[in-house]
């Protein structure tokens, strides 16, 4: 079971995007994730009629390495780490700071 799963909410904890909070939109193997709005780069796409794709500068969000984001709580209001406890059987994730288990 992975620490942080797509449509998380998280927070970035270092890097250029430092601060800003997005939801993971997919994991690209097992140490990166593409978050919504963080780590976008710009990249020239050539035009490809066949397939109907305008060329252009467009906006890309890049993967971004799992150690430099953590799960937002809610109920603090700050990242937090994440762990897992088993519950009538059932592995499940949950928050360090309050135990509290993590609603996706």
């Amino acid at each position: 079971m992975y620490k942080i799963k797509k449509s998380d909410n998280i927070v970035v904890l270092a890097g250029k995007d430092k601060g800003k909070q997005g939801i993971v939109e997919h994991r690209v193997g097992i140490n990166h994730v593409i978050v919504e709005g963080v780590n976008v780069a710009k990249k020239a796409v050539k035009p490809n009629p066949t397939a109907g794709i305008t060329g252009g500068i467009i906006s890309k969000s890049m993967p971004i390495h799992i150690s430099n984001i953590a799960l937002f709580n809610a109920t603090t209001g700050k990242a937090d780490r994440v762990g897992f406890k088993n519950l009538d059987g059932k592995k499940v994730r949950i928050f360090k700071s309050n135990g509290e288990i993590v609603k996706v």
